[in-house]
């Protein structure tokens, strides 16, 4: 087992793919204008991540330095576990910590008690002493108690899967919305870790309010944990609203885009697969592309056009990761209708992976729990130029719809855009209209919109044969041509 945790730390660094923002071997990969914030958000030790609202409630604070991997691999293959511990370790490191050594025991499930066994449990507690860490991960998420036993035993903090993710999305979300969706998540992963009187005398009456009640009911009022817990729901509560509310206007903008009949594409797929490389080579974004997990929180949507002119918006989205808390799935909801929206799903695969797959499947789980598998989904197999051939050529075997590119050397990029192309909703309504000279607006949308088949210039404005849609259609009404 030592041998198997050897060979996952010297090989953590693949589950983060060598990006340096650059293509084409040194072409610029967009503006990048908040790389250099971004870097700047690493953890500085004694700086505190507590939540202000909230007093004498147990909300660990991650200043992850030297850290201690664990995990119990319960099924699978070793490479499964391997791959699994490899990603915990780029979680680790993009939180801003140093891994390292890891602990991993095949058993066929976690000890309710201390996760690990009482044997492993205490060979952890030798290597944090040995190795002078501050914190234990543990690559699932861990009920209250079985956490508190472990910190028992190994007398550093620990924290799980569940919590270092949360950690790093409250790292990078940078717009209103994605830090209201964070902290809604981070709210709602604490409530039911709250540690108290109990439950008990959670709702004892105080003083002369008890009267009438008998013995034993006269207590201090309610608790401070009760008193938490009510202001952790009130919080709760207010961020729901405040994100219905900007669901609302993300709504009216994207109806806005529909009323206009722009197609729409989504960008999904597994975090650090290179979707925002590839938002930069299709539309020259600038969007930030980083060698993090999670570096692209805040959904960006961009204008771009099909190699036959037609225009259409790229949605660059969250990406996912295995295990991804239920909390910040249902948090990223209103984000992630986004793509139940699009008219093309790009599912991004990293094709250099060690298990890609095993992304596909992560991802698409989570594209089910937001009802977005309507979409129709091209498997799009990116660092074509770094992955295995074989492996590209089994995905692209099982995968009907699907090819494989390179972002950053622009590999199938064209194949690409001419699929994008096809895929899309053309218009379907053929129109003969002589448009005035004074209306270059609906001249200058026809092109942006329809597909022209010819277009002439005459006296009394330009005359024009095209496909166009419905809404489109009728505000040319007017200007039909005769015969």
């Amino acid at each position: 087992m030592d041998a198997t945790i050897d060979r996952v730390l010297s090989r953590r660094a693949q589950a983060l793919a060598d990006d340096d923002g650059f293509v084409d071997g040194g072409t610029y990969d967009g503006d990048q204008l908040d790389r250099e914030e971004r870097s700047a958000l690493r953890r500085v030790q004694g700086l505190s991540t507590e939540l202000e609202d909230i007093t004498e409630v147990e909300y660990r604070q991650l200043r992850l330095e030297r850290v201690v991997l664990a995990a119990v691999w319960t099924q699978g293959s070793v490479e499964d576990a391997e791959n699994s511990m490899r990603e915990l370790a780029a979680l680790a490191e993009t939180a801003g910590s140093e891994v390292l050594e890891g602990v991993l025991q095949r058993r066929q499930n976690p000890d309710p008690g201390t996760y690990l066994g009482s044997g492993k449990a205490l060979e952890l507690r030798e290597i944090v002493e040995a190795q002078g860490a501050d914190t234990v991960v543990c690559d699932t998420e861990l009920s209250p108690s079985q956490r508190r036993a472990l910190e028992d035993v190994v007398k550093v903090k620990v924290i799980d899967r569940t919590a270092l993710i949360l950690d790093i999305f409250a790292q990078h979300a940078q717009s209103r919305e994605g830090r209201a969706q964070v902290e809604l998540a981070q709210l709602q992963y604490l409530l039911p870790r709250l540690r108290g009187w109990g439950e008990s005398m959670s709702r004892q009456a105080g003083g002369q309010a008890a009267g009438g009640q008998g013995m034993g009911s006269r207590g201090p009022g309610e608790t401070k944990i009760e008193l938490d817990r009510r202001r952790i729901n009130t919080r709760i509560a207010k961020l729901k609203r405040d994100i219905a509310g900007m669901k609302t206007h993300r709504d009216t903008k994207r109806s806005s885009r529909r009323s206009n009949g722009t197609p729409s594409v989504a960008i999904a797929g597994y975090t650090n697969a290179g979707k925002s490389t590839l938002l930069n080579r299709l539309t020259h974004a600038g969007v930030l592309v980083d060698n993090q997990l999670f570096a692209t929180l805040d959904t960006t949507v961009r204008r771009s056009e099909t190699v036959d002119g037609r225009e259409f918006t790229l949605a660059d989205t969250v990406g996912f990761v295995r295990e991804l808390p239920p909390q910040l799935v249902e948090a990223f909801r209103s984000t992630l209708e986004e793509v139940g929206e699009a008219d093309l799903l790009l599912h991004v695969v990293d094709g250099s992976h060690p298990d890609p797959e095993g992304q596909i499947s992560a991802v698409r789980s989570v594209l089910a729990d937001v009802e977005a598998t309507d979409v129709k989904e091209v498997i799009v197999i990116n660092k074509a130029d770094a992955a295995d051939p074989e492996v590209i050529d089994r995905i692209l075997l099982h995968e009907k719809h699907s090819l494989a590119v390179s972002a950053r050397t622009g590999r199938g990029i064209p194949e690409l855009l001419e699929l994008i192309a096809e895929e899309l909703p053309k218009p379907d309504i053929d129109v003969e209209v002589l448009v005035p000279y004074a209306r270059g607006d609906l001249v200058s949308r026809l092109h942006d919109e329809a597909e022209i088949l010819s277009e002439d210039h005459v006296a009394d404005g330009t005359r024009l044969r095209a496909r166009v849609n419905p809404d489109l259609a009728s505000e040319l009404t007017p200007f039909a041509a005769a015969g």
